[in-house]
């Protein structure tokens, strides 16, 4: 966690792209337009960012349109086809009810994704927001978010997780991506104040608290789109994390509980007959790694694209 967040933050201190005063704001928005339309080249001509996009996508499909991937039904089961290895009828099988095990993991997406991005999403509002404020006002504000932030960094992931899914027993999607949330936005916080730091002393900005630019101008207007490129390298990868933290969670046997489907019930369900039928384990873990893998590149392309030393 300590690696990334001090590469996000040495992607920070490149995204910026200081101009002269006055006149020269609109020379501050070429530079970060044209910083922005360089990374998205970078990203078009990158076949590892090109071929994890291509995957995410297709997952994507899978959790939002899964009828184009299946038109069976994951819960029509019949025990008698318990664990039917795979075949013609069945491509993945069926698991120990007797479903078909294609079905249940093209309909395992939904789960597994909603949880990352509903996470994500409320780490990038917390945390940015509060590694806004923090490095824009400093003084007090700042002691006392990094304070709250200390606390948070105190507490093992894992097993804080563990902890409070077990207090509040319904564990739904909203659940875990609440206690996913709670637990690791204070990272992309200190990613965002660093950043905030790095940028609220550039020229351009004193030109704008000249000309009498209000703090939320500068904070949202000027400050917050050259020292966002950080915080979203970090949040891609996090969308992998977190993928992976709901199979984990939920294989421990405080995530998601059946007759939900996900990859982690899956994997969960399945384990004792790895030796006996090693596809029931290898089909949600494939899919599992795919995802989160391809997240991970993702978020290394995107930061080897915004950081100029590395081009």
């Amino acid at each position: 966690m300590s690696d990334l967040t001090s590469a996000a933050a040495a992607v920070g201190g490149e995204a910026a792209a200081p101009t002269p005063t006055g006149p020269a704001q609109e020379g501050k928005k070429e530079a970060s337009a044209s910083l922005w339309a360089d990374a998205r080249r970078q990203l078009v001509r990158d076949p590892v960012f090109v071929v994890a996009a291509i995957y995410i996508l297709l997952v994507t499909s899978m959790a939002l349109f899964p009828w184009l991937w299946t038109r069976t039904d994951p819960r029509a089961c019949d025990v008698k086809f318990h664990r039917t290895p795979p075949n013609a009828d069945h491509i993945f099988g069926t698991n120990i009810l007797g479903c078909d095990y294609y079905a249940f993991n093209v309909y395992g997406a939904r789960p597994s994704l909603a949880i990352a991005i509903l996470a994500t999403t409320g780490i990038v509002v917390i945390g940015g927001l509060a590694g806004l404020l923090a490095g824009y006002f400093g003084g007090w504000v700042d002691a006392i978010i990094s304070r709250i932030m200390d606390i948070f960094f105190s507490l093992p992931f894992l097993l804080g997780a563990i902890v409070f899914l077990v207090v509040v027993k319904d564990q739904t999607i909203f659940t875990l991506a609440f206690v996913l949330v709670l637990l690791a936005w204070p990272t992309i916080a200190r990613i965002m104040r660093s950043s905030v730091i790095s940028s609220k002393n550039l020229d351009y900005v004193h030109a704008a608290k000249a000309v009498g630019a209000t703090n939320g101008r500068l904070m949202f207007r000027h400050i917050l789109p050259n020292a966002i490129a950080p915080m979203l390298v970090y949040a891609t990868i996090t969308l992998g994390s977190f993928v992976s933290a709901e199979a984990t969670l939920t294989f421990l046997g405080v995530g998601l509980q059946a007759p939900a489907q996900s990859w982690g019930i899956a994997i969960a369900q399945h384990q004792v007959y790895f030796l006996e039928d090693p596809w029931l384990l290898l089909f949600p873990c494939g899919l599992l790694v795919g995802t989160v893998l391809s997240f991970i590149l993702m978020g290394d392309a995107l930061r080897d694209a915004l950081d100029p030393k590395l081009r």
